[in-house]
């Protein structure tokens, strides 16, 4: 399992390894959770940045130049798509001690739509992690269909400023996409609220959870 540790102090620190540029033709797409979600982490001191989706170093660099945070990346995505290639074993099962990171630890959690591509026992385990590692005060953003597709192909998020986000192509399997309704949301992250919720043209609605302070 791929765990990477970036920890960014003061602007002008040297990003940390990252990849090629983004291709013209992919797109650049305005967020509406995503500025909140900044803000929110922008107000935590010394904030603790979880980040589910692979290594992207331009995400790295904002980050450390926008928060002056401490960022955890773990590419949760391979994870799935071993899974999906039949080489990953029970997903499911493995999730439980996945994450060696403490109760209440973690400030804000990137989940991208990583959701989307989850069997249902997969989905509750992931969440009831997200859920413990979450500190009070702490947000997570994630991304979810309102309507399912036999395949889709993985997408990568990169982060262009605050309020946009280019979605890149990954070279992952893909899979089924699968439709979660607002209710199996909420029920799933049993402990969080919804903050923000966000319905794109895309057919993808935006999600802001909180914990409780």
């Amino acid at each position: 399992m791929l765990t990477d540790l970036l920890k960014w102090g003061k602007r002008g620190d040297a990003p940390g390894r990252g990849d090629a540029p983004a291709p013209r033709d992919e797109p650049a797409v305005a967020s509406k959770a995503f500025p909140k979600f900044v803000a929110t982490i922008a107000q935590r001191d010394a904030p603790v940045l979880l980040d589910l989706g692979p290594v992207i170093g331009s995400n790295v660099a904002f980050c450390g130049e926008r928060l002056g945070c401490k960022l955890f990346i773990e590419d949760f995505l391979a994870d799935v798509d071993r899974q999906l290639r039949g080489k990953g074993g029970d997903l499911a099962a493995s999730i439980p001690t996945r994450f060696s990171h403490g109760d209440a630890s973690i400030d804000g959690i990137l989940c991208w739509d990583l959701f989307d591509f989850l069997d249902k026992p997969s989905a509750v385990a992931l969440s009831q992690q997200i859920v413990r590692m979450l500190r009070p005060g702490g947000a997570v953003m994630g991304f979810f269909c309102t309507t399912g597709v036999e395949r889709a192909s993985f997408t990568k998020f990169e982060i262009v400023d605050e309020h946009t986000l280019r979605h890149r192509y990954h070279p992952g399997v893909g899979g089924k996409k699968v439709s979660l309704q607002n209710r199996d949301i909420i029920k799933m992250f049993d402990g969080l609220v919804v903050a923000d919720s966000f319905l794109l043209k895309n057919n993808t609605r935006e999600m802001l959870l909180r914990k409780k302070a």
